[in-house]
């Protein structure tokens, strides 16, 4: 009764006009913070991509005096060979994010329903992976040994191990949220764990499963260290190597038109990807960390 009072009494008080004003100037001031913070890098690379060599040569966010962008992204695309580095890197990360949801799902599942210690002690291993960052010495040496070193499945296996512990931990939070007389009614029903896994828990990990594939091919398509170490290059290069092997080559040198339409370029399937599943991709991230 006396914090309803209170409440009522706090709103009867008259508002200051500074208050007024700060309380609707605040969110608009984060917004615009964050509209400059991702606005401005994003209006540079697009306005240098499309100047010409002169212009480019100091980087700025000057329009363009000389618009060239159809010639600069041609050139970007052949010189680059950016068709053979898009083709090799989707042959890299498709095959990862599979592997990353569908192992992901599967041991999630297994840690949302069990219990027992041994259970515990294997689910704070896996998801160690999320503190403890990859030894890449370690991993080149071991993928000598195995015959997997500059070698597409080689890359694959390093991708899906170092982002499943994410996968995991994001899918476990939801499991564990779905009831359990679904599962119960399916086995009533005469229906195998393969059967329950398939019709029911994927389905209602769409949500995550969104958030899980943005996440790792975010990471896995930009990635550039790993892919040096294991990959190296050569015909099996990806589209970050591709750009680092053109740039440190001078082959674009003071040419930064050319390099940030490479830029442009090879970041257009993750804009694509983002867009077509930005809608689940925030409530899968509260599902999975939240619940």
């Amino acid at each position: 009764m006396t914090t309803a009072i209170t409440a009522r009494t706090a709103r009867t008080l008259p508002v200051s006009p500074a208050a007024r004003v700060w309380r609707y100037a605040r969110p608009a001031l984060v917004l615009l913070i964050a509209a400059l913070a991702v606005g401005v890098p994003l209006w540079l690379v697009l306005a240098t991509s499309a100047k010409s060599q002169v212009e480019a040569v100091k980087p700025n966010l000057d329009l363009p005096g000389h618009w060239q962008p159809g010639a600069n992204y041609d050139k970007a695309l052949s010189e680059g060979e950016m068709v053979r580095g898009f083709v090799n890197s989707l042959l890299v990360v498709a095959p990862s994010v599979v592997l990353v949801l569908v192992l992901g799902a599967g041991a999630a599942w297994v840690f949302a329903r069990r219990r027992g210690r041994l259970v515990t002690a294997a689910y704070a291993l896996t998801i160690s992976g999320l503190l403890l960052p990859p030894a890449v010495i370690t991993i080149v040496m071991e993928l000598r040994q195995l015959g997997l070193a500059n070698t597409r499945p080689g890359m694959i296996a390093v991708y899906t191990g170092m982002y499943l512990s994410t996968s995991i931990f994001f899918m476990t939070g939801f499991i564990r949220t779905i009831p359990l007389e679904l599962e119960e009614a399916a086995r009533m029903d005469g229906a195998s764990p393969l059967r329950i896994f398939a019709r029911i828990i994927l389905p209602l990990l769409r949500p995550v499963i969104a958030t899980a594939t943005i996440m790792v091919m975010l990471y896995a398509w930009s990635d550039i260290f790993y892919a040096f170490f294991i990959l190296g290059g050569g015909d099996k290069a990806t589209l970050p190597l591709g750009l680092y092997k053109v740039a440190s080559a001078q082959l674009y040198l003071n040419n930064w038109h050319l390099v940030f339409a490479y830029v442009v370029v090879m970041s257009l399937p993750m804009v694509a990807v983002f867009l077509v599943a930005q809608r689940k991709i925030v409530s899968g991230i509260t599902s999975g960390a939240v619940k």
